[in-house]
């Protein structure tokens, strides 16, 4: 399909270019050679513009020369546009600007060699002007499209990944959140119970402070982890209050603990940093309340360029800790580095000269940094003006102009002297009446009434300064500008429903303007103008001109709304991402709320009920069992991750790994996808894996794969050929594998196997591997969700 796109229109121009030199008269031989060299080089240039466009539009203008001067009358010379709508499509503005520059100016070179000055030289000129800035704002308008179409794939496949990923994050975070709640409050139990029983001889005093500090720590322990369950339990209807709210609610419940702590932080805190921050100051507090008892703590959050910069500090302990000093685990503050780091932010922690203790965080403010992320896309939206309507408005104002131009030369000489300052009023009239243009993305509806006022400049000229009518003639082809407008209301404007009366006035004010430009001069096709003539004229224009515009306003719309889709799908397909992600979390939540109620809050109960009965040696097994049931629940965890990940060498849990997949399986691969209701093709499979290394046969079937794994709902194409010792891959409809996450492994996979690897926008993979023996180990790209 992709070789049909590619070849397709250089053949039919070289058919074209066939059929006007067999009608366009005899030509000598040496004329001849050089028009069919010109029109092969041509055709091989324009069927590789998509990947060399820049060569192929030097070529074509090779071409152009050599056709051009061989057979003046004969030659088409369609291909440098073509070529510079490639290059625009593919190349940032500055080489657009200069491959427009050297095209024009080629075509000029050539125009007046041929033609010698004159107005037809002139008017081809400007025609000629007027085509390459039209190819080149609608190439650079379609690459703006693609830039943003590739911008939605990019954001898609970072959904997709998180989706793959959201069970391991979740996992992890919970791992992390149950230690910080109440691994080490157990830990310290077993510790101080334990050192109580062998100083029960020498330090009996000690007894009564360890079963104080089990009853007092299992307490905390167990509300922590009854409320974690209820938390987990109930994912469904979390607090959806702003995190600021939720913050000071556990500030205040800190205070109610007797300790003096203040807080002082925006209303609007929100996204993951402030999920952070809650994180952050909760552990924060915690440790406060442990490690210095009595101390006023201080809780502070300042917005500052784009930066949160969070604060929580304590004054010195005015209280000696009893039993909980020095018992913790340690991973308090690491755990607070990790919620800081998972946010991109850092966090330090360290004494006060006051002998007091500070936290500090600096975090990205997720709040702040969307909103120039919406400046931007509205800057990049507005991006599509720097050529494409400018090229637009040029095209309007020179196309009549040239038609001036071509019409003069058929004027006595005289006419042409004595018409030439009529010429420039009029060049000066239709470059007023399409200046609104450059607009009409921004604001269609002022642009459209700016064309319909300026459309009145022309009759009101043409009767002050009494223009000869071969002049006012000219005007008329500056209604070209009123379609394009009527085009801007209906692919810019606000829903179909609003813009319905803009062809209907366009038809009826074109159709009055016209008019008018025909009787300004007192006549019309030689008669006297009367009233019928102004009655009956401008409804007979509209009755033609109206369901031309309706014609474009309909294909503005048309256009609209497939771009409308466009968006759609992709805010379907992300939410999708997004909902499935927030599922396989809610899963894992679940299962840790299960295990939690079944195994941990039973012996913490146990704990409690066994430090108030002062059974020390059952405070000490049952705070073992309670904290063994911990580990092997955190334990659990780390192993749902490594499933997930694939497992190392050996396999996962003991189980041996599947086979290597070879290039053989991939039909198997398409058949799977094929059943699961998706359209995916594939060719050239026999022949191209004939033979191929193992390490090569692997690296094909991973990287068809992680192509086809990437997401896409379509149909996909997967084509194999082997050439000269190389095997090529080509995947089409992999919109979400040419970027992110999955183009990002594919890199690697392909370097692996010394190749290389194309991703064009429009969501087709280019891989080339050798088809012998690679240097490098193969890697694997991705688990298979299709094994």
């Amino acid at each position: 399909m992709e070789t049909i796109r590619n070849w397709l229109l250089p053949l039919l121009l070289a058919a074209g270019q066939g059929v006007l030199l067999w009608s366009g008269g005899d030509l000598g031989a040496p004329a001849l050679a050089v028009v069919l060299c010109a029109s092969a080089l041509e055709t091989a240039a324009l069927g590789y513009r998509r990947t060399a466009p820049v060569r192929a539009l030097a070529c074509t203008l090779v071409a152009l020369v050599l056709g051009g001067f061989a057979a003046p009358d004969g030659w088409l010379g369609s291909g440098p546009l073509i070529a510079l709508y490639s290059v625009a499509v593919r190349c940032p503005l500055p080489v657009t600007a200069w491959a427009m520059a050297g095209g024009v100016g080629v075509e000029w070179a050539v125009t007046a060699v041929q033609r010698g000055p004159g107005a037809p030289a002139a008017a081809e000129m400007g025609v000629c002007l007027a085509g390459y800035a039209l190819c080149a704002g609608l190439g650079e308008t379609r690459r703006q499209w693609l830039a943003g179409r590739l911008s939605a794939t990019r954001r898609l496949a970072g959904a997709e990944h998180s989706r793959r990923v959201a069970g391991d994050r979740e996992r992890h975070r919970l791992a992390r959140e149950l230690h910080d709640v109440s691994a080490h409050h157990l830990t310290s139990v077993v510790v101080s119970v334990e050192a109580a029983c062998r100083l029960q001889d020498s330090r009996p005093d000690l007894a009564a402070e360890a079963l104080s500090f089990a009853e007092r720590t299992g307490t905390e322990t167990l509300t922590a982890l009854q409320r974690l369950v209820g938390v987990l339990r109930d994912a469904d209807d979390a607090d959806h209050r702003p995190m600021s709210a939720r913050i000071e609610e556990l500030v205040a419940g800190f205070g109610r603990l007797g300790r003096p702590v203040t807080a002082r932080l925006p209303g609007d805190l929100t996204g993951p940093a402030a999920e952070a921050v809650h994180g952050i100051v909760r552990e924060a507090l915690t440790n406060t309340l442990r490690y210095a008892p009595g101390a006023a703590a201080r809780v502070l959050v300042r917005r500052a360029g784009g930066l949160l910069d969070v604060t929580v500090e304590n004054t010195a302990p005015r209280l000696v800790p009893q039993g909980a000093g020095g018992l913790g685990a340690g991973r308090g503050l690491a755990g607070m580095r990790e919620r800081a780091a998972s946010v991109g932010g850092e966090l330090s922690a360290g004494p006060t000269r006051e002998g007091g203790w500070r936290v500090h965080a600096t975090l990205p403010d997720g709040a702040q940094a969307g909103r120039p992320a919406e400046s931007a896309w509205r800057r990049d939206v507005l991006r599509e003006q720097r050529l494409a309507d400018p090229a637009v408005a040029l095209t309007a104002t020179v196309l009549p102009v040239a038609f001036a131009l071509a019409l003069a030369e058929d004027w006595p000489a005289a006419a042409r002297r004595a018409d030439l300052p009529g010429l420039l009023v009029v060049c000066g009239l239709l470059a007023l009446h399409a200046l609104p243009l450059l607009w009409r993305r921004r604001a269609p509806w002022t642009v459209f009434l700016a064309v319909m006022v300026t459309a009145w400049a022309g009759p009101a000229a043409v009767t002050v300064l009494r223009l000869p009518s071969e002049v006012a003639q000219c005007l008329v082809g500056g209604t070209v500008v009123e379609v394009l407008a009527v085009y801007a209301v209906a692919a810019f404007g606000h829903g179909p429903g609003r813009t319905w009366p803009a062809p209907v006035a366009a038809a009826l004010g074109t159709a009055c303007g016209v008019t008018a430009l025909a009787c300004a001069d007192g006549s019309v096709a030689g008669e006297p103008a009367g009233p019928f003539d102004a009655v009956v004229l401008p409804f007979a224009l509209s009755v033609v001109l109206c369901p031309v515009l309706l014609a474009v306003w309909g294909t503005g719309l048309l256009v609209r709304r497939r771009r409308l889709r466009a968006l759609a799908y992709d805010d379907f397909a992300l939410a999708g991402s997004l909902w499935q992600a927030d599922r396989a979390a809610e899963a894992e939540r679940r299962r840790l709320a299960d295990s939690l109620r079944d195994a941990v809050l039973t012996h913490t109960r146990a704990l409690v009920a066994a430090a108030r009965r002062g059974e020390m040696e059952e405070v000490a097994g049952t705070a073992r069992a309670a904290l063994a049931a911990m580990r092997e629940m955190l334990h659990s965890l780390d192993e749902g991750e490594s499933e997930d990940e694939g497992g190392g060498e050996g396999g996962v849990g003991g189980r041996p790994l599947a086979p290597s997949p070879s290039a053989a399986d991939l039909d198997a691969l398409c058949h799977a996808l094929r059943s699961a209701g998706r359209d995916v093709r594939l060719r050239g499979l026999p022949e191209a894996a004939r033979e191929l290394p193992p390490s090569v046969q692997v690296s094909v079937y991973r990287i068809v794969e992680a192509a086809l794994g990437a997401g896409d709902p379509g149909p996909a194409r997967v084509t194999l050929r082997r050439r000269r010792g190389t095997l090529r891959i080509t995947v089409t409809g992999v919109r979400l594998a040419v970027a992110g996450p999955v183009c990002e492994r594919l890199r690697v996979q392909v370097a692996a196997g010394a190749g290389r690897l194309v991703c064009e926008p429009a969501g087709t993979l280019r891989v080339s591997l050798p088809a012998g023996a690679v240097p490098a180990p193969v890697q694997e790209v991705s688990p298979s969700p299709f094994a």
